[in-house]
This record gives structure tokens, sequence and C-alpha cells, in this order.
């Protein structure tokens, strides 16, 4: 059982008026907010330790190479890696996803070669393997969605040929907050050995993520999702690709030597970790991983999945709503439409009264597209929000949409 009180406490921002009423904050899968701890920790590794890392010998860089190398083996226990040098640190989920498919389309893909989505991907796990289809003359297969917006996977089956060389996938969708079957998709993959990429955005700060059990290729999350700073984030890279990943981007710290002639690159995750990284960032990051193990992932689920059904019950009972993804298991988040109304309406109007919504088409227009609509609105929730913010939010919402009739 979470003590809600006490969580909220520890962020500053949760105890500020917004328009005159107190903060609620239901836009969590854009950004969660910060605990104080997190951002007391930016500040005093600034304030103490602030030198560059792994190059010098003096006080200062060692302090900061120990801090960021103990943040790596933090965040690569909390999702089971036992060598934390699969763990690459990277500007966040975005820049992962580009990284591999730089990487990728040095060596593992080829000309006319076939990749495999899904039709509720983010944009930014469309765009990169786009690109790399227009250039390349290969060609991008999605898997569609079953009338009630889960994944087809019978469908998906259908999809997989010899001349697939990839899956990249969202492990929960950022609109719907379905969860995809991932035993589903590595047993239809096994069958052409075709390497998986999974999109962990929106899984990594809802549910246990266990990449020992998971065993994918490449996952991929974003610190500021889970309560850490914005521009940092991890690529894990499964032992094979460790080994076999071409570098995409080279620089300083990514080598054992260099020459005009020849560049030897360094062993492990330096290898992918060019230039200066976010080092505070990274050192915050697993602050932020601390604190959600001190409450465990399994109780944050469950927290969060009592809201969004608490929430689903009540916005099932206004007749002028429509429900997308409606699921009895889904991760923290819930995305809805007023008939006849545009959700861009229904946002600003929500936040006359402090609540914090996203609205649009949440960086997935081909889902829209497939849904036959513009966008929607969507609540995505925390560790921090409660039932009775969602009995407000169903309050007011209940207001707006008769001021907008």
């Amino acid at each position: 059982m979470i003590d809600t009180k006490k969580i909220r406490e520890q962020f500053p921002i949760l105890t500020q008026k917004v328009n005159g009423a107190p903060l609620i904050y239901f836009d969590n899968g854009a950004t969660t907010q910060k605990p104080l701890r997190v951002i007391e920790n930016i500040s005093e590794f600034y304030k103490t330790t602030n030198s560059n890392i792994h190059r010098g010998v003096h006080t200062l860089s060692r302090l900061a190479t120990d801090q960021f190398e103990q943040a790596r083996k933090t965040i690569a226990s909390h999702f089971h890696v036992k060598n934390d040098q699969q763990v690459i640190f990277t500007a966040g989920t975005t820049d992962s996803i580009n990284i591999v498919a730089e990487s990728l389309a040095k060596k593992h893909l080829q000309n006319g070669d076939e990749i495999i989505l899904s039709t509720y991907e983010h944009h930014s796990n469309i765009l990169p393997w786009q690109l790399w289809a227009q250039a390349n003359e290969g060609t991008l297969k999605v898997i569609p969605l079953k009338e009630n917006q889960s994944l087809d996977y019978e469908a998906f089956e259908k999809l997989l040929s010899p001349k697939t060389k990839l899956i990249a996938l969202a492990h929960v969708s950022n609109t719907l907050g379905l969860i995809s079957d991932l035993e589903k998709i590595k047993a239809a993959a096994a069958k052409f050995h075709v390497p998986i990429l999974i999109d962990g955005a929106q899984s990594a700060p809802h549910m246990t993520v266990d990449l020992q059990k998971l065993d994918v290729d490449f996952y991929t999350c974003s610190a500021h999702k889970i309560y850490g700073p914005t521009g940092v984030g991890i690529l894990y890279l499964s032992e094979k690709w460790l080994r076999d990943l071409p570098v995409a981007r080279s620089g300083g710290g990514t080598i054992k030597t260099v020459s005009f002639e020849k560049t030897v690159y360094a062993e492990g995750a330096l290898r992918y970790e060019p230039g200066t990284p976010n080092i505070s960032g990274a050192i915050a990051f697993a602050e932020a991983i601390k604190f959600v193990d001190e409450i465990g992932m399994q109780t944050i689920f469950e927290h969060e999945e009592e809201l969004v059904q608490h929430a689903q019950k009540q916005l099932k009972q206004i007749p002028e709503v429509v429900i997308y993804g409606e699921n009895d298991h889904k991760a923290g988040v819930i995305s809805f439409n007023i008939k006849g109304q545009h959700p861009f309406d229904v946002g600003t109007l929500l936040d006359k009264y402090g609540i914090a919504v996203r609205t649009g088409h949440h960086c997935t227009q081909p889902l829209m597209n497939v849904l036959g609509i513009q966008g929607t609105v969507r609540i995505s929730f925390a560790v921090y929000n409660t039932k009775e913010e969602i009995d407000f939010f169903i309050e007011k919402l209940k207001k707006v949409i008769t001021m907008l009739n």
C-alpha cells in the first residue's frame, strides 16, 4: 500500500497552484515530476564534484567517474542486467533508437530488407527506420490492430519473412497504455532469427522490466519519464550486440588508440559513449531509480492500475466520452475524446481548473489515422497521483462538457 501523502511531500512542484487551483498533474506520459532528492542530487554534483570523467587523474575527476560508473551499476541492477557494460548512456529513448538505426545500417541492414513496426508506434520509433528504408529501398511492415485496438498477433506472424531483419516495437503504447505481448512477438521472431528492439519509454516508468527475462536485443528508455532529469536515458544491448554492433558515432572516450591510419575502439559501454556525457544527469537518473526501487515497481504498477480502472470506470459513465484502448490491464494511460469537441478545447478548459492533461496526436499520427481522429485527450498517472484527484478531474470534466455544449 502506497502512502501517497508521504510521497507527494517529496515533490515540491505539486504544492503550487495553477490558475488559482491546486495543481493536478496528469501529463506524466510526457514527463514525470522530480522528487527533491533528484533535484538536490544534480545541485550537489555541481557544488562539490563537477569534473569531466574517465580521463583525469585528479581527485574531482576520479570522484565524478566513480559516481558516473556507480550510476551505471545502479541502473543495470534495476533492470536486472548482470553485465553493467550492456547499459549505454544516451540522451534518451529517441537518441537510443537513432543510434541503433545508424549502427545497424552500417552492416546488418541491406538494400531491400524489411522492418516490422506496430500501428501504435511513437514517431521516434518510426522516423529512423523510415529514413533508412527511403535510402535503401527497404520496406516497413506494420502490425495492424484488432477491433479493441490491441495488436493483431496472428497478422504479425504473416508479416514475417526471410527478408525481415528487425522488429521495433513499443513495450507500452504511449497513447493507449496497452501492453504488448512480447512473448508472442519473441516466439514468432525466433523462427526467422530476427532481432527485436523494444521502445521502453512507457514501460520503464510503470512496471517491472527484467531484461534478463525479457531477453530482447535492444531496449531503450528515458530518465525524465522515471522521475529523473531530461536529456539522459539508456540503450541496453544484448551480449551479442555489445560485441557486434558497429560504431555509428565516434569521438573522445570511445577509443583505445588513434592514429591517422587506424583507430582501435574501446570495448564495453564506452565504445558507444562519445564526447562528454550528461554526467550529472546519469548520476541523478540513478537517484531516481533508487527512489522507485524503494517503493517497488510492482507496488507502483498496482497503484497506477487502480487509478486507471477508477478513472476508466467513471469516464464510461459519461455519455459524451469515447475511450480508446479500453482494457482491464494497462499501464498508467487513458486516451479519450468528447463527442463533437476538439481535444485542444477540452484540455484548455481543464487547465483553468489547474488540471494538466495532454492533447493532440501524442506523436502517434499513424495510429490517429487508423482510429479516424485528429487526436485525443490523454491522462497519464504517476506514483503521486490519487483517486481524489481523479474525482476532481471527473467533476470538472463534466462542467467542461456542459460549457462546450
